[in-house]
């Protein structure tokens, strides 16, 4: 390999977990790290105002604009996918919402890897994740048993209220899903309104976390607008004898094939390389490679240089179904926005005081509740919205609205991440199989009859509200399953598709989608990890940006630990 420059860590992605990784590997001045990000530098203006995702989401300067494949389960429509492509990634383009999900998400990642570490932990029993998440975050509310301070997120309550979204809650309420101070302490049951990722009205991303305040170290070089095109590898491997993926290497990943400046370059990793470019471009890095499925790759003439079946497999993520209700003598985005005057203002008391709608994310107020009080935990949430629109990237109603999502937050369906090409320019083929079980029907249309009995609750009668998505012609089980399907849009949480897992006496995974073990090392493959959403074995019921850094901090350490 004739590299231009050597690293001791080449990070893949500077989305939420890169910029972690680069921030926790290059503390150590030995260390060299370098950062490599296919999109551009985030000093653009929408980024940080919160509500520049209208205008950042599905605009190629920020987003990688990645469609899914025709859906059988959304009435054969293709739905646009948004990946960040931008530093921060995802981060920079995301609804801001500081969502951990639930003690019960853990208990699955702890059964799946066998790794107890996973566990929530406190008082209560063992386990680091609240102990890390406390850690990372700086809380507006000052430390306590739940949160931290001092820490890079900083984690703050929304600087806008609406009327009518806290009608909806006090609905909500009538029909048992009672307010509570916050959804973070383990256990979401009830609704409140969102914490977010922003900081005194401007959004935080993790680049503004992790990755700007140490920018000048000179062990850390940053390549904005260079796209990794292929993984290295070497089958003379360095055997690993610590127990995990690693002891039963075949290959070594030795560096990176990258597209920069119009050029092919190599740059060589002394230690790892780690994949951070989420769960969609991570498992297909790895396909282009030659490292997937062994049927995947032989269709696309791409040598075999290890099985993995798992390599895009695995596929999850939540799917919303936004019903709108047209609402009277209500205050919303909508009535704001059709006035020139209102919307002036609107501007000018977020120049002059970071406050007011221009602050909102895409989501305000959320709710969680069961759709069968014989479950453990939540299953259902909602993202209400004070607003309308025919679809995302469309101009607004010009009536009041609002739009009440619902999504199940443990879908049972799975889809996979494919290569389309040989060529890594070319974007992989996603499919999702929305719907595609029982199960998931069943609570679509539990879902949408919750949210009718809401709407009809005494405490929003004042606002008069009248559905009209998606509309009262459908009322029996097949027609809100079939209303569900013409409805149904991503919420942006895919995972899952290099999914850890556990692995029995002789190294073989327990799980035919495993790719990873507990510190996210490729199974089969020294030198390379993937530290992402990719990993999780189970979606987390709730949003899925904290629980990257989750993965992403305990990752670091596992790091660290083994070159200490």
């Amino acid at each position: 390999m004739n590299a231009v420059a050597e690293f001791d860590f080449i990070i893949v992605g500077a989305g939420s977990a890169g910029c972690l990784l680069a921030n926790r590997l290059s503390a150590d001045p030995d260390c060299r790290v370098l950062l490599v990000e296919a999109g551009g530098r985030d000093d653009w203006f929408w980024i940080k105002v919160p509500v520049g995702y209208l205008y950042t989401i599905a605009n190629p300067r920020t987003d990688w604009c990645f469609t899914t494949e025709a859906e059988p389960g959304l009435a054969g429509r293709s739905i646009h996918y948004a990946r960040g492509r931008v530093i921060g990634g995802c981060s920079s383009i995301n609804a801001m919402i500081h969502m951990r999900g639930q003690a019960s998400d853990y208990e699955l990642w702890a059964r799946a890897t066998g790794d107890e570490r996973w566990l929530w932990g406190g008082p209560d029993g063992p386990g680091e994740t609240l102990a890390i998440y406390k850690k990372l975050e700086d809380y507006f509310g000052g430390a306590d048993d739940w949160h931290g301070v001092g820490g890079e997120i900083r984690v703050e309550r929304p600087r806008v209220r609406w009327k009518i979204l806290d009608a909806w809650q006090a609905a909500a309420a009538q029909l048992g899903i009672s307010p509570i101070d916050e959804f973070n302490r383990g256990f979401n049951a009830g609704s409140a309104y969102f914490h977010v990722n922003q900081r005194r009205g401007r959004r935080w991303s993790m680049a503004d976390a992790f990755l700007h305040p140490i920018a000048h170290r000179t062990n850390l070089t940053v390549y904005t607008q260079t796209q990794a095109v292929r993984l290295v590898l070497d089958d003379q491997v360095r055997r690993d004898q610590r127990r995990g993926a690693w002891t039963t290497a075949q290959q070594r990943v030795t560096g990176l094939r990258l597209l920069k400046g119009g050029q092919i370059v190599d740059v060589r990793a002394r230690r790892e390389v780690i994949l951070s470019a989420g769960a969609i471009g991570s498992p297909h890095l790895m396909q282009v490679s030659g490292l997937g499925p062994a049927g995947l790759l032989t269709r696309h003439h791409v040598p075999v240089v290890v099985d993995l079946p798992g390599v895009g497999e695995n596929l999850q993520d939540h799917l919303q179904l936004r019903t709108v209700y047209t609402v009277r003598g209500a205050r919303t985005v909508n009535t704001l926005y059709r006035n020139w005057i209102t919307r002036a203002g609107m501007g000018l008391q977020y120049l002059l005081l970071r406050s007011g709608p221009m602050t909102m994310p895409p989501s305000t107020l959320g709710a969680f509740a069961k759709s069968d009080p014989a479950l453990d935990s939540p299953n259902l949430e909602w993202h209400v919205q004070p607003l309308s629109l025919p679809k995302f990237g469309e101009p607004l109603h010009p009536f009041g609205a609002i739009t009440p999502s619902v999504c199940n937050l443990r879908p049972s369906s799975r889809g996979h991440v494919c290569m389309a090409s040989a060529d890594p320019l070319i974007h992989p083929k996603i499919r999702c199989n929305y719907l595609s079980t029982d199960a998931d029907r069943l609570i679509a249309v539990k879902g949408l009859r919750m949210t009718r009995q809401i709407m009809a609750a005494p405490a929003l009668a004042r606002y008069r509200p009248q559905e009209l998505l998606p509309g009262p012609q459908f009322e029996s089980d097949d027609e809100l399953c079939r209303a569900a399907t013409e409805l149904g849009t991503t919420i942006f949480h895919p995972v899952g598709t290099c999914a850890m897992g556990a692995f029995d006496a002789r190294g073989r995974p327990r799980s035919a989608v495993t790719v990873l073990d507990s510190d996210c090392r490729v199974y089969r493959v020294a030198g390379l990890r993937v530290v992402d959403a990719s990993a999780m074995p189970t979606i987390i019921s709730g949003n899925t940006n904290a629980p990257v850094m989750l993965i992403a901090e305990r990752t670091a350490r596992a790091i660290l630990g083994s070159i200490g």
